[in-house]
This record gives C-alpha cells, sequence and structure tokens, in this order.
C-alpha cells in the first residue's frame, strides 16, 4: 500500500461536477498535503457521512486541519496511524449555456383565446454551492457525476417553475413575446430555494423563445387585424362614403342602388343622407331659416315651422305655394 503524499484534481473534465478521488491502493498519512484550486472544494467523507469540506488552499493533513474526522475515528494521539478516507472533489464553478425546452406543451388559461398550449425553449446555469447537501441529494457515492447526470432532473425542475410561473403570471398569450425578460426573472425567482435544497444554485435562466400552435398564431393576427378595423372605422366609413358619393356623381340613377350597398357597410344611413343632400335640387327642399331638409310637397318646416319658400329647380326663381310650372323659365313644378 502506497502512502498518499499529495491528494489533488487536476485533470478536471470541462462537464465533470463530481470527481471520487481513488484510494483504493492508497492511504493518507499524517502531513500528507491537500490542494484544493479555485472553482473546487474537497470533501472527506467516512463510513459514507460528510465529515471535513475544505475551500480552495493546500492543507497539511493532520489532527487540527481534520476536527471531525478526528473525532469520528477516535485518535487520542497526534494522528500518527494511517487511514483511509473517502475523498471527493466537486466543481464549484458555473456550468453555463445548458439547453432547455418543453417536450410537451404547458397549458395555460388566456382570458381571450381560451385553453392554450405553449412551448417555451431556451438556457440556464448552474454550480454547486453546498458540497455537503449536493453529495446526500444527488451524487451520493458515485466515482464520477457529471451534467449529463442532472441534466434530465434539472430540466424537469424548470418545466414545473415554468409552468406555474405562466400561469401566474397574468400575461395575455399574444404579449408572452414581449415579456420574455420579465418571465426569465420570475421562474429564477421561484425556482432558486427548490435548487438550494440539493446543494445547487440556478444562476441563470432564460427564456429564448415561446411558440404556439399554428391556428392560435392565426387567431391572433386575425384579432389584431379586427382591432386595427374597430379603431379606425370612422375614417373607413368617411372613405367609403365618399367613394360611393364620386360613384353616384357618375351614374346619378343609381343612387338607390349605392345607398342599398352603404347599408352593408354599415354606412347606409350616412350614406343615404349625403347622398340626398348631394343630388337634391336647388331651392325648394331646404328650409330657408333652419336649413332642415324638407319633403317637396311640405308648406311648412317639420323642424322650425317656417313656411317654405319654393324655387324653382332650374333658374332658382321663386315659386308661388301651388303652382305648377316656373313663372320665368317655364319648367314644370
Amino acid at each position: 500500500m502506497a502512502l498518499l503524499n499529495v491528494i489533488e484534481w487536476v485533470d478536471q473534465s470541462p462537464d465533470e461536477i463530481l470527481h471520487k478521488y481513488d484510494t483504493r491502493k492508497n492511504i493518507v498519512k499524517r502531513w500528507s498535503k491537500l490542494t484544493v484550486r479555485e472553482g473546487q472544494v474537497a470533501v472527506f467523507c467516512d463510513k459514507g457521512s460528510v465529515a471535513d469540506v475544505f475551500g480552495p488552499g493546500m492543507y497539511s493533513l493532520d489532527t487540527d486541519t481534520l476536527p471531525i474526522l478526528t473525532a469520528l475515528l477516535s485518535w487520542a494521539y497526534a494522528f500518527e496511524s494511517p487511514f483511509k478516507s473517502d475523498i471527493y472533489f466537486v466543481s464549484t464553478r458555473q456550468f453555463v449555456n445548458h439547453k432547455w425546452g418543453t417536450a410537451t406543451p404547458v397549458i395555460i388559461k388566456d382570458k381571450q383565446l381560451g385553453t392554450v398550449r405553449v412551448r417555451g425553449y431556451g438556457t440556464y446555469s448552474f454550480r454547486v454551492t453546498d458540497a455537503r447537501s449536493f453529495l446526500k441529494e444527488l451524487s451520493g457515492a458515485r466515482y464520477s457525476f457529471t451534467t449529463a447526470d442532472v441534466e434530465e432532473y434539472i430540466r424537469s425542475v424548470l418545466v414545473m417553475g415554468i409552468s406555474d410561473t405562466l400561469g401566474q403570471s397574468g400575461i395575455e398569450v399574444a404579449d408572452l413575446s414581449a415579456n420574455l425578460i420579465e418571465l426569465s426573472s420570475a421562474v429564477l425567482k421561484s425556482l432558486s430555494p427548490r435548487f438550494k435544497t440539493f446543494g445547487l444554485e440556478l444562476s441563470s435562466f432564460n427564456f429564448e423563445s415561446v411558440s404556439l400552435p399554428p391556428e392560435v398564431e392565426k387567431a391572433i393576427d386575425e384579432n389584431a387585424r379586427l382591432g386595427v378595423l374597430r379603431g379606425n372605422v370612422d375614417i373607413y366609413t368617411q372613405i367609403a362614403k365618399a367613394d360611393a358619393l364620386k360613384e353616384a356623381a357618375k351614374n346619378p340613377g343609381g343612387a338607390g342602388t349605392l345607398v342599398g350597398a352603404g347599408v352593408g357597410l354599415g354606412i347606409g344611413a350616412d350614406l343615404g343622407r349625403s347622398l340626398g343632400e348631394e343630388m337634391s335640387p336647388k331651392g325648394g327642399l331646404k328650409c330657408s331659416v333652419c336649413g332642415a331638409n324638407v319633403p317637396s310637397n311640405a308648406k311648412f318646416c317639420p323642424e322650425c315651422g317656417s313656411v317654405i319658400k319654393r324655387a324653382c329647380p332650374k333658374c332658382g326663381a321663386a315659386i308661388s305655394p301651388g303652382a305648377k310650372f316656373c313663372p320665368d323659365c317655364g319648367t314644370k313644378i
């Protein structure tokens, strides 16, 4: 059996979180040196229980630097005997840019669209903050533990947090893409306590995109189009009325048809009045006092009661009540 003089972890894989130091053919002697580099911690275990944890630095192993292990082994004298211990190195650096995605859609309720299935994609980063809890809750006594070993578990936890956050956010489905930063922060905050129980920290979480079923996207687009139309209905009505009046001017005999078409456009009443005003002959159809439209055979204005003064539709000459022809040009009234 060889006596260990230097204990260190130098060949650290980019994806390895935990590495068990091989002591199967080695024993630790007093004054052995322990080297822990930045981004690591070393954990000494006895009979499956965590004893001592060392942060970055160089240590000379004796009863002073291994107080808990010393107590467990009941070394009463000077730590002279060699001993065997399980030694683990745990990486505490950040493991960044890991992908996440919803394997199945997340079902949320929207006030306007009802129940909607939403998918999300993005990235996350994590690191070990408590080696004791990490060994106890996740890695156990394995010789190696990598990011691949924990990714599936992390993704399942993320999906639960995402579902809760989307359901409680109150953000309408159509506005999800505009609130990805806020949603990311909410998920990060809600999941931090859960990660902490396993000795982990969810150091970052990001939504990159949120996707909806094609039929829902189509419904959102249609609703937006109708919203634009509703917001500008007066403008569209005026444009339609102006176009109708132009057509009526080209074809006076088609006024009735245009009015009927105007009803279908929701502008029948306004269009009818406009056509009546535009196509009415000059004189005899308007009250000279209040300007109200009056029937051609009316003697008094229905609005103000004034006597209606008639005029020839051709030359505009005054016509006495009951006259059948214009006294100036002979036009039939």
